[in-house]
């Protein structure tokens, strides 16, 4: 499989996908990172909405129809759930390397 363009995904979008996994419009996604990250990360809006564009563009995220056209709301597409996974095993392999497996030391 080849590996995909946005692979490995920004803290920003990585933070952006987890919090679409129930539909929220951009404010909301902003409040549920700073709320998933205890406080460390935060998001400008201007940030938000550059990522949202790229996340769109790669149809990892969808915006959903409705009805206050002010108030666009996105949710992760099934492309995007494949996408997280693959983070997941990847920081999870990391992980495995700081929880004793041996180092190779050269002699």
């Amino acid at each position: 499989m080849k590996r995909h363009k946005l692979l490995p995904l920004t803290e920003t979008m990585h933070y952006i996908l987890l919090a679409v996994r129930e539909p929220l419009h951009g404010y909301a996604i902003m409040q549920e990172v700073e709320e998933m990250s205890n406080g460390q990360v935060r998001i400008a809006a201007g940030t938000l909405y550059g990522a949202i564009e790229n996340l769109l563009k790669y149809q990892l995220i969808e915006l959903l129809p409705g009805e206050d056209s002010r108030r666009k709301v996105y949710r992760i597409t099934d492309e995007g759930m494949e996408i997280l996974a693959i983070e997941q095993a990847r920081l999870q392999h990391i992980l495995s390397l700081y929880e004793g497996r041996p180092h190779h030391e050269k002699v």
